[in-house]
């Protein structure tokens, strides 16, 4: 309980503070759009966050989109994976290093800056740890069927929120490899729930592997010194991640079998990414590593449990953990967090355009980098304020896609407005350079840049008609 109380209590302070990222306005866009119009998208584009859409698209139905709305399922996710943290240290090391393990889970920065990310991350965090526990589960008493038959039902969850995140089963082959050295038919039983569970997921990697290349494109692919830059990013701190990891080294001499499960569970899946990325895409994210950090957690409990001794000591060290991290913690809240580096502020650019608006008014919201900066503006501006864009000719919901279809021909969609805003990435003096080049050259014969007010990370102009 207290582990996870903790968790939540962290994850929510200032929850709403940081703007919508970009990955954040897809779920907005995503999540209000009706069921059918979901899954026309997910043939085109994100079937491997499928399951996620959906959960959000309930979700937002009874609690709305506001900025804690669709955070809270994150941080209840969070919140979840501590106790299990807990409870699995205490299965393989003793109450004790459950406690600090699930304790350590709450203050690491990275737990706070994905609770309070409205994307599945924090959800397959908490599928990846609870699959582990079942794994235990079924260990504990092998011959009942039913133990297996949740812990596979649980690894197609996991594949359903995120394909990637099924390299952990790397992890729980190499342990349970060990325990069938001493115990006939884990093996097997391991196996057959493992198969059964990915099989699950069949269709969204059909899906999901036609779409690799247009939605990771950009990841680069990674060098060997990939595999140590990755962990300051996997905790969001450096400092976290030595300490951590320091801790972890501490309960070397605990139980082999327990250490091995973590340990393999902990270091597996980033290697197995690692591999994976160096074909024709790349998947070589921290976010996609974040599941390994309650393995680390867990092994840094126990490491805490053997070398304090007393309660006393167990606080203090976690008050200096809590204390070093302090500047990481009030960073992943920053304004701008969820939208590194282009760090658009789509707040300042919907009240721009509130105080000087007319009726009438139309908008161009230039498609690029950060490039959901329309979803963006059009989330905080107020309700009931709505710009007609004027060259979408396809809104995105109907285009079946998570982009709208232009006018071929820019002037002949402009229909006489008296005037439109312009919103841009970059901070241009002349705004209408970040345009496409023909929808430019229609505003320019038709309109005067009467103002504009550069902001961080993009720019708002008014043109009038000339």
């Amino acid at each position: 309980m207290w582990p996870a109380l903790t968790t939540l209590a962290i994850a929510c302070l200032r929850i709403n503070g940081p703007q919508l990222g970009t990955d954040e306005l897809v779920t907005s866009d995503v999540g209000r759009r009706s069921m059918g119009q979901t899954l026309a998208m997910l043939h085109n584009v994100d079937a491997v966050h499928a399951t996620y859409y959906v959960l959000m698209h309930g979700w937002m139905a009874v609690f709305g989109d506001s900025e804690t709305a669709m955070r809270m399922p994150s941080a209840l996710a969070m919140s979840g994976t501590a106790a299990l943290v807990a409870l699995i240290g205490r299965r393989l090391f003793g109450p004790r290093a459950g406690m600090c393990g699930g304790l350590l889970f709450a203050l690491i920065p990275v737990v706070s800056r994905f609770a309070q990310e409205a994307r599945s991350y924090a959800l397959v965090v908490l599928a990846v740890t609870l699959a582990t526990f079942l794994l235990l589960r079924a260990l504990d008493a092998p011959r009942r069927w039913w133990r297996w038959v949740g812990y596979a039902l649980c690894v197609a969850v996991v594949g359903l929120l995120h394909l990637i995140a099924l390299t952990v089963l790397a992890g729980h082959f190499a342990a349970v490899v060990h325990r069938a050295r001493r115990e006939g038919g884990v093996l097997w039983r391991f196996c057959l729930a493992a198969l059964a569970g990915a099989a699950g997921v069949i269709p969204v990697v059909v899906l999901g592997t036609s779409q690799a290349s247009r939605q990771l494109f950009w990841v680069p692919e990674p060098d060997l010194w990939g595999l140590v830059d990755i962990w300051p990013e996997v905790f969001a701190s450096g400092l976290c991640a030595g300490v951590v990891i320091t801790l972890a080294v501490m309960a070397w001499k605990e139980r082999r079998d327990a250490l091995l499960l973590c340990f393999t569970g902990a270091v597996l899946p980033p290697f197995v990414l690692w591999a994976a990325s160096h074909g024709d895409v790349s998947y070589f994210r921290y976010q996609y590593a974040l599941f390994t950090v309650p393995a680390w957690t867990v092994l840094a409990g126990a490491g805490l449990a053997r070398v304090a001794r007393s309660w006393l000591t167990v606080g203090v060290v976690l008050a200096v953990v809590g204390l070093l991290v302090l500047p990481d913690q009030r960073r992943m809240r920053g304004e701008f967090e969820h939208d590194v580096p282009h760090n658009a502020d789509y707040k300042a650019a919907a009240r721009t355009i509130e105080k000087y608006y007319h009726s009438g008014d139309a908008a161009v919201y230039v498609k690029g980098a950060p490039w959901m900066l329309d979803q963006g503006v059009r989330y905080y501006l107020r309700p009931g304020l709505k710009l007609r864009e004027v060259f979408v000719a396809t809104p995105a919901a109907a285009n079946n896609e998570l982009f709208p279809a232009y006018c071929p021909v820019p002037a002949t969609c402009l229909r006489g407005e008296s005037r439109i805003w312009v919103v841009v990435p970059g901070n241009d003096p002349d705004p209408l350079n970040a345009v496409p080049a023909d929808q430019a050259m229609a505003l320019r014969a038709q309109y005067n840049t009467t103002g504009t007010v550069p902001l961080s990370g993009l720019t708002v102009a008014l043109l009038e008609r000339k």
